[in-house]
């Protein structure tokens, strides 16, 4: 059957349609047994029939009529979990992903979704695609994103909350109900069912008899949110080829809800003092207070709008408690707060004032608790802007004040450091807009550029003899080394690295065993996770992102020397992992390419080669095996496969002995580039690329007789793969070596 969307019926009935009843079949009211909303199917007389497919109450405004269901949508998959506390993966059985388009995702706390798409686990844990049911494992997560994208670019998303114990889960995904009807049915006297389907038979919507219907047996896994989104896309997902070319991505329905096992309360103060200093106690919540002293059902709209958000804040509560989605507190002022409105200046009615833990006011608004309720919702945008807000005040403040220590100013750069990046920065331009005054106005804060950088580079000073790491400080300097920290989010500017950044950079290498022992769980069992791989892999990919960046005319090549110390500091220390190494190598290879010899790269891999690779040390394929167990989970090799990180060795093997057949200045390397050259082909039989460049090298070395022999078999294993102009290179080199002008 095809998806049925209906965003507006209230009920759907046909009476033009006649059914043919067989024996066994009786009129009245039939209930589907699909879960969420139910289908009713009602035989009427004079064989006439009505599907009602959404039910629930209306009212009436004035010339307008509203509906609302009374049961939300539920989600197309279907999930069923096993628990084990001793558990350190997630076992995943999606039952038949068939051909659809389906995607995973896991997410820590607010940390950014990773996806996957279900093809590509189905290609790497089953290439031929022999079982219908996939079997795979994740890592431990809080939350779990399901999504099917259908072929006109709309994508179904489903938000679950996980256990904590959770061992295994089982998913199914069940279609959406009708849609373009063209329906024939059956009743099944094995057990008294009714089943409808169009005329292929295919997916029937299996009804019974509303008296004999019976409540679900097993507990279903409630989605915390589901949305249907056109062109949905994440970081490194391929984009989906439709006719509608370069559309945005726009959220048509999102349906946020959840069954809730935890009885939350906002605790409401009855006086400003205490719920001042409930708001500090919490340190990270926010204090939303509301004044409307004209209006005589003001209470009422503040419990109404309280009542609701508080219900909404409980859903995200799988089973207990969870501050991340506790944003903020309550308060409607009374009439003993008349000073304390006068001097901070709010003389509108009604009027929204928004604190921080401090009781700095971040927010107002010119507007009713009831237009502003989507506001405080957990995942508006606006708590956000409130975050960027706080932090900018905080770190002003800190910078301000004479008196503030060291642990003041580490935690001002680290609260700033660990905010989202907005998807777009207000601008500073001058431009005439129409103003809402119902609108929120934030607190603005302007820093200054030079004041941050000299605070920042005093601060790494100091702590340059630090005998144990701070953790803040540490995530802060990640952070700001990867361009996504304070500078990021004070300026909008990625920087190329400076003497600070470099600094900074020793001090994470000086407490390198320590800060990769920081990952650790918080009192609720959730993972502080601090590094996503190695800090080796971490410090090689900023290295890496800021060689390519270029501001007023610099470019981060211009770090060359600092940054080739830095890899060599931790090749030295036995730091250097895979991606380390890899990074290096493509660092070197392009500072290579102006130059007229390779020698800083070939000395590198050569020391690369005989630690890891020599087949001197053990069978190639076996060493090779070794270091790919070793290699960080979120690598993209481990992600890949053995099989591509193979084929990146032989073909680094290749590429790097090719360099001294290209440049004479190479030539010393060239026994060495031999031994290179016959690894890669260990590795990768019969590559007809890899025999040439064997070939030569044995030619260059005085090895004619092995050159020919080598580049006859390149000549051999040439396929309609290899370009024409090449082929026809390793044919003419062939000739000339064996007529001699090679």
């Amino acid at each position: 059957m095809r998806n049925y969307i209906c965003n507006f019926l209230l009920f759907f009935c046909v009476t033009f349609m006649s059914f043919s009843q067989t024996k066994g079949i009786q009129k009245g009211t039939y209930l589907s047994s699909n879960k969420g909303q139910k289908i009713k199917l009602n035989l009427l007389d004079n064989n006439k029939y009505e599907l009602v497919f959404y039910s629930g109450d209306y009212e009436i405004k004035g010339d307008s009529l509203s509906f609302s269901q009374k049961v939300k949508p539920a989600t197309a998959f279907d999930l069923a979990f096993k628990k084990d506390k001793k558990a350190q993966k997630i076992k995943v059985n999606f039952l038949d992903p068939s051909y659809y388009s389906f995607y995973i995702g896991t997410q820590n706390g607010s940390e950014s979704v990773e996806y996957q798409r279900i093809s590509d686990i189905k290609t790497k844990v089953d290439p031929d695609w022999l079982k219908a049911d996939l079997e795979f494992e994740i890592n431990k997560a809080d939350f779990l994103y399901l999504v099917y994208e259908d072929y006109n670019g709309q994508s179904k998303l489903s938000k679950f909350a996980l256990p904590k114990d959770v061992s295994e889960i089982t998913i199914k995904y069940e279609l959406d109900a009708l849609s373009d009807l063209n329906l024939s049915g059956y009743y099944d006297r094995k057990t008294n069912e009714l089943k409808i389907s169009e005329q292929s038979g295919k997916n029937p919507i299996t009804f019974l008899n509303e008296k004999d219907s019976k409540p679900d047996e097993n507990p279903t896994v409630t989605a915390l949110e589901n949305q249907t989104i056109s062109n949905w896309t994440y970081p490194g997902k391929e984009p989906l080829v439709t006719e509608n070319f370069g559309a945005d991505v726009i959220v048509d329905t999102t349906d946020t809800y959840a069954v809730a096992k935890f009885d939350f309360k906002f605790k409401i103060e009855n006086n400003l003092k205490s719920a001042l200093a409930a708001t500090k106690n919490a340190k990270t919540k926010f204090l939303v207070i509301y004044t409307d002293s004209k209006n005589p059902a003001s209470k009422t709209d503040f419990d109404t709008v309280v009542k609701d958000l508080e219900t909404q804040v409980g859903y995200y509560m799988y089973d207990a408690y969870n501050p991340q989605y506790d944003i903020f507190n309550y308060y409607l002022a009374t009439a003993d707060d008349k000073k304390w409105l006068k001097a901070n200046k709010i003389s509108d009615n009604p009027s929204l004032i928004i604190l921080n833990a401090n009781g700095d006011i971040l927010a107002t608004a010119k507007s009713n608790l009831l237009d502003k309720k989507s506001d405080f919702t957990y995942y508006d945008e606006f708590s956000k802007k409130l975050q960027r807000a706080n932090a900018f005040s905080g770190v002003d403040k800190v910078l301000k004040n004479k008196k503030a220590t060291d642990k003041d100013l580490i935690s001002a750069f680290y609260q700033a450091s660990v905010l989202d990046i907005p998807y777009d920065y207000e601008t500073t331009d001058a431009v005439a807009e129409e103003v809402n005054p119902a609108d929120f106005k934030v607190a603005k804060v302007t820093l200054d550029k030079k004041e941050v950088a000299q605070i920042w580079k005093k601060l790494i000073e100091t702590h340059q003899k630090d005998t144990q790491p701070n953790r803040e400080l540490v995530e802060t300097i990640l952070r700001e080394i990867k361009n996504v920290g304070f500078s990021k989010q004070f300026f909008n500017e990625e920087r190329i690295f400076n003497d600070t950044d470099f600094l900074a950079i020793d001090y994470l290498l000086k407490h390198y065993d320590a800060i990769e022992k920081m990952n650790i769980e918080d009192e609720n069992g959730n993972a502080l996770v601090l590094l996503k791989g190695s800090l080796s892999s971490e410090i090689a990919a900023a290295l890496q992102q800021n060689g390519y960046l270029s501001k007023d005319g610099v470019t981060g090549k211009a770090n060359q020397n600092k940054i080739i110390s830095i890899y060599k500091k931790l090749i030295a220390t036995g730091k250097g992992s895979f991606d380390c190494y890899k990074n290096y190598f493509e660092y070197l290879s392009a500072e290579s390419e102006n130059s007229i010899d390779d020698i800083a790269y070939l000395k590198e891999f050569k020391s690369y080669f005989d630690t890891y690779l020599s087949t001197e040390k053990g069978n190639a394929i076996e060493r090779l095996d070794e270091m790919f167990a070793t290699l960080d989970t979120d690598s993209d090799y481990s992600y890949n496969g053995w099989n591509s990180f193979k084929d990146y060795h032989s073909n680094l093997a290749n590429s790097t002995a090719w360099l001294t057949v290209l440049k004479p200045t190479n030539s010393s390397f060239i026994k060495d580039a031999i031994t290179w050259s016959e690894y890669s082909l260990v590795v990768t039989k019969n590559n007809p690329y890899y025999l040439d460049t064997l070939g030569q090298l044995y030619y260059k070395d005085g090895q004619k007789e092995k050159a020919i022999q080598a580049q006859t078999l390149a000549v051999k294993y040439l396929s309609a793969d290899v370009e024409e102009e090449t082929a026809n290179e390793i044919r003419e080199t062939l000739s000339k070596m064996q007529n001699g002008t090679y």
